[in-house]
């Protein structure tokens, strides 16, 4: 015998409710079409469901145990439709981004972590990635935002991009390294000290040889590579080389007072840190209340930035002639 759920469910309101009228208006239907519900269904089995002459109505053994089952199928009825509203409104589901590693690690995961302290229902999927890594996750429909550095040259009409930060570098090393104060730094200082080699794919190896290039210097000692942000960071401390790192990172590590910038210009990529997206008619409301989230954090990042940039005295050395900073973007 076949019973449709949806007569599962009538029941289960009336019992819920103790009656039929009551039972009719929970589920927005007339007091009618519920008796003639509950009339067929009887009919139907070929048993009572309620004991006569009962206010309120109180179901038989056999209408309790048919009521838990249209109970059970009215819960996940509410459920979906709560599922449904908190999705539409960007308060639950799954956001899947993609990122360069020393940049999600050291900025975006506080960044993440500050969003789901007012948005719990939300999951954030993060994965790692360069550029071209990130382009493909996005074509396929792996993730459904990536935050990169990119060029003007390398952008595409059926992707947006959101400028939310210059891509600027800076020369890092510990806090107790022997360049940190000196006033005048010459090419032989830059040589004489190992260095900690980018990671491979990251764009900061372009950098990193655009800097040799500026200096006429063929090589540096590289010392170690390969390793995570943490790894480098720790390497740092423990040692007196330098890496080549985005400002925004050694930002990042400021109160920790372990690593430190070498006070010196360099040359600066042409390139900015955004978020990309595919362009397409539909888009998840948990991933735009998310970039909602960074658009606001990146723009206080931004000043702090500033503010922190602007307190320290730039040495000119051997790197620019003039100093060729960009603005934040």
């Amino acid at each position: 015998m076949k019973i449709d759920e949806r007569h599962l469910v009538q029941l289960a309101a009336v019992i819920e409710t103790g009656g039929v009228t009551e039972g009719a208006a929970l589920l927005g239907m007339t007091q009618s079409a519920m008796s003639r519900t509950l009339s067929m269904l009887e009919k139907r089995i070929g048993e009572q469901l309620f004991i006569p002459g009962r206010r309120p109505m109180q179901p038989t053994s056999l209408g309790e145990q048919l009521g838990q089952q249209g109970k059970a199928i009215l819960s996940s009825s509410r459920k979906a439709d709560e599922i449904i509203r908190s999705f539409k409104s960007g308060s639950s589901g799954r956001v899947r981004m993609g990122g360069v590693p020393f940049f999600m690690d050291a900025v975006i995961s506080p960044m993440v972590a500050s969003f789901q302290r007012s948005e719990p229902g939300i999951m954030i999927d993060q994965s790692y990635g360069n550029y071209p890594d990130l382009m493909a996750g996005l074509e396929s429909g792996q993730i459904d935002l990536a935050v990169t550095p990119t060029g003007a040259s390398d952008l595409r009409a059926d992707y947006a991009f959101e400028p939310i930060l210059s891509a600027r570098n800076v020369l890092a090393c510990s806090v107790g390294h022997p360049l940190v104060h000196k006033r005048t730094i010459a090419i032989k200082d830059i040589v004489h000290y190992p260095w900690v080699a980018p990671l491979p794919g990251s764009p900061l190896v372009l950098d990193l040889h655009n800097i040799l290039l500026t200096l006429g210097i063929p090589e540096v000692s590289i010392r170690y590579a390969g390793g995570s942000l943490l790894s480098v960071i720790n390497y740092l401390i423990g040692t007196d080389a330098l890496a080549i790192l985005p400002l925004s990172v050694t930002f990042s590590f400021r109160r920790e007072s372990k690593v430190t910038i070498i006070p010196l210009d360099i040359p600066q990529p042409e390139r900015t840190l955004g978020i990309m997206t595919k362009r397409k008619p539909y888009a998840n409301p948990a991933s735009r209340k998310f970039i909602g989230h960074l658009r606001r954090e990146f723009a206080e990042l931004r000043l702090m930035i500033e503010k922190h940039d602007d307190s320290i005295s730039w040495a000119q050395g051997p790197f620019l002639g003039d100093r060729d900073r960009k603005p934040m973007a």
